[in-house]
């Protein structure tokens, strides 16, 4: 007879080495201790992390959705995520032959296994090969000019499955998106501005960050919100947007792309942002603003992320990977 659930063993095990994530990114760790209540069933498990390389004071209580199994594809996934925020922090130190081979309107610097390697208007150099799995210290962590953003935890794990869809699985976001951002930016805006004093600086604070995550999303999508999988699909759609196209003509990508992308530039903005030359008050308006709507945004998930990926044609996927 088949082992009732609550006498199953959790996904992880003690001593278990793991990848965890800690804000945004995910580091090396071990598990170092196993908590299951009584009646509690295995996937409800806390496991009590150490950071590879850490203090012990670092140690953290966490559930199952903030470990990944220590393999390859996880490793990969680290890895890239480490190298994008190093990109933000560098700085623009690519040289003008770089940006004008790579930094087109038309070009990508978010690849599969090169996300950050290309130039972008927001940052430099990339990783150089053969770094294939490079995670920061705690002394790196720290010195780097971040701002601390809470980002919910399920849009997190739709973050890695958007990855996996795209990259493993050669699935496409469908474009147009039935959600475009700019109708999910106007919604938050007509949720968000009658809880706010009329009149008040808190709408005009709320006004300035949608338009300008708004207009981060149009700048950033072809140059570092793609992986190399989805470039095809984005030249098809960039061809609609400078033609006389009757559905797409005159567009932009917040009007085509929706959530499940602009995700991906909710995850990179508190590095973005940190190369502003805002103040520190601004900077701390803008977090609570950023706050308030990845929260909102995560409680609407199935209102506005496609429940399915498309499954493009053989000879799309042979014109990916040329």
């Amino acid at each position: 007879m088949a082992p009732s659930r609550q006498n199953q063993a959790p996904p992880y095990a003690k001593d278990e080495k793991v990848l965890c994530f800690h804000g945004d990114l995910m580091y090396e760790a071990k598990i170092i201790e196993v908590s299951v209540k009584p009646g509690q069933k295995p996937e409800d498990a806390q496991y009590r992390i150490h950071y590879k390389g850490w203090k012990a004071s670092w140690d953290d209580w966490v559930s199952q959705d903030r470990i990944r199994k220590f393999t390859e594809d996880n490793k990969q996934l680290a890895s890239q995520l480490q190298a994008q925020a190093r990109m933000r922090t560098q700085g623009p130190k690519g040289s003008k032959k770089g940006v004008k081979a790579n930094g087109s309107e038309m070009s990508s610097a978010r690849g599969s296994e090169e996300r950050a390697a290309g130039s972008s208007s927001f940052g430099g150099r990339g990783p150089r090969r053969g770094r294939d799995y490079e995670l920061e210290s705690e002394d790196v962590f720290h010195a780097r000019p971040s701002i601390k953003l809470i980002f919910p935890d399920n849009l997190k794990a739709m973050l890695v499955d958007d990855w996996e869809n795209v990259t493993k699985n050669n699935q496409l976001v469908p474009v147009p998106h039935p959600h475009p951002v700019s109708s999910i930016l106007e919604d938050y805006s007509a949720y968000e501005i009658p809880r706010r004093p009329a009149g008040s600086s808190h709408v005009d604070i709320l006004e300035e960050t949608l338009q300008g995550i708004k207009e981060y999303f149009d700048k950033s999508l072809g140059r570092i919100l793609l992986y190399r999988f989805e470039r095809a699909q984005y030249a098809e759609i960039y061809k609609k947007w400078m033609s006389d196209d009757p559905d797409l003509g005159g567009k932009t990508a917040s009007q085509t792309y929706g959530p499940e992308h602009l995700v991906r530039l909710l995850v990179s903005l508190p590095e973005l942002i940190a190369q502003t030359n805002m103040d520190q008050q601004s900077v701390n308006r803008l977090r609570e603003e950023l706050v308030k709507f990845s929260t909102w945004l995560s409680r609407h998930t199935t209102d506005y992320f496609v429940s399915h990926y498309e499954s493009p044609p053989l000879d799309y996927i042979q014109k990916a990977k040329d």
